[in-house]
């Protein structure tokens, strides 16, 4: 046991030394908190690949790939401990949203905790609560109830107070609410495809190229699994970006002259799935849902059938071939929260097939 108390200072510091003492007892503890938190939540530890070894070296490989600096970005009221579990949630969330078949779609509760309250992307979701409000069917007291959940995060027995109701009355009015009118909104509306982006962080394809080779010998000590990792990380990045005539399955990086393609909504409220990537990494204009934005370029897939959005399309089609010098990589637009097949889509782009610069997805 590591008695000593150090500052968060020295404690980076000993992370970036790789003192194995330091990190076992300080970056694997704090994991170890959060996991046993996150494990009552989401019963990790039943499923396959979320044991805590696991979620944790994922951490770890993408922290010192940055040289810890992620953990240095918290507010000074916010201490590190806190910071580096939250941090360790969204590699549990992101983990859960690929274990797609046994764990199905990310709850809307987990959709509104992955917005930080202090960026620019909170806000563009405060614009779409108050969307709600103007426009769906609702009377006074319901409009109070969301505002003062979702937009002022009142908690129900402080709204029920302020109301003259009980929290029981006003959780049951929000699960009507969320159900009945605030998701299908969100669903029909906005691109809130969270169960099945089409993009991954590239610490979690580290995390499954080196899953596949501990599964072939025989399992290696933290440090030796980490020079692994990073002695393959430039052929795996090679190994991705050689996939020239197909789209790859995920997308970290863009040449200079690459354009990620992805499925959008016409308000361009870029809140999930590519759409997120798209804004978070590649130029994405909130409010944009149709055409070329930075490095990407948005078709809208939401607004109704496959018959509406060839249009939109064949409009790409042509951008593209009167842009030869650009390379555009097609992600599987549609195919996610919009509901459609790739039998369905993969049609739409037949006259693709002959643009050299246009990169569709497998099967297209």
């Amino acid at each position: 046991m590591y008695y000593q108390r150090l500052s968060d200072d020295e404690i980076l510091s000993g992370f970036r030394e790789g003192n194995a003492t330091v990190i076992r007892e300080y970056f694997y503890g704090y994991c170890q908190v959060g996991y046993n938190i996150f494990d009552q939540r989401y019963q990790l530890r039943e499923k396959e690949n979320l044991d805590f070894v696991s979620l944790a070296h994922q951490y770890a490989l993408y922290l010192m790939e940055h040289d810890w600096k992620p953990l240095e970005n918290h507010s000074p009221n916010v201490s590190l401990k806190t910071w580096l579990i939250n941090g360790f949630r969204y590699v549990v969330l992101d983990a859960m949203k690929w274990y797609r078949k046994e764990y199905g779609s990310i709850t809307f509760e987990d959709y509104l905790m992955s917005f930080d309250v202090t960026n620019d992307l909170r806000l563009q979701f405060n614009k779409m609560v108050e969307d709600v409000c103007d426009h769906a069917p609702l009377d006074r007291q319901e409009r109070q109830i969301i505002d003062m959940l979702l937009l002022q995060g009142f908690k129900s027995k402080e709204i029920a107070a302020q109301m003259g109701m009980t929290p029981s009355a006003i959780s049951q009015k929000y699960k009507k609410l969320k159900e009945q009118i605030i998701v299908p909104y969100f669903r029909k509306n906005f691109d809130m495809d969270l169960d099945m982006p089409e993009v991954m962080d590239e610490m979690a394809i580290l995390h499954r190229e080196t899953t596949r080779a501990e599964a072939c010998m025989p399992a290696p000590s933290i440090g030796a699994s980490e020079s692994m990792a990073f002695e393959n990380m430039d052929f795996i990045r090679e190994e991705i970006m050689e996939q020239k005539r197909t789209t790859p399955e995920f997308i970290t990086e863009l040449q200079p002259n690459e354009i990620f393609v992805f499925g959008s909504n016409l308000k361009g409220m870029h809140g999930g799935g590519a759409a997120y990537i798209a804004y978070r990494k590649f130029g994405a204009i909130m409010g944009q849902g149709v055409g070329l934005q930075g490095q990407s370029y948005g078709i809208p897939t939401m607004q109704g059938g496959v018959e509406t959005i060839r249009p939109y399309v064949d409009e790409f089609i042509a951008f593209a071939k009167e842009h030869p010098t650009l390379t555009f990589l097609v992600t599987r637009i549609g195919c996610g929260i919009a509901g459609f097949t790739d039998e369905e889509i993969a049609p739409l782009f037949e006259k693709a097939h002959d643009a050299e610069n246009i990169v569709l997805p497998p099967g297209w």
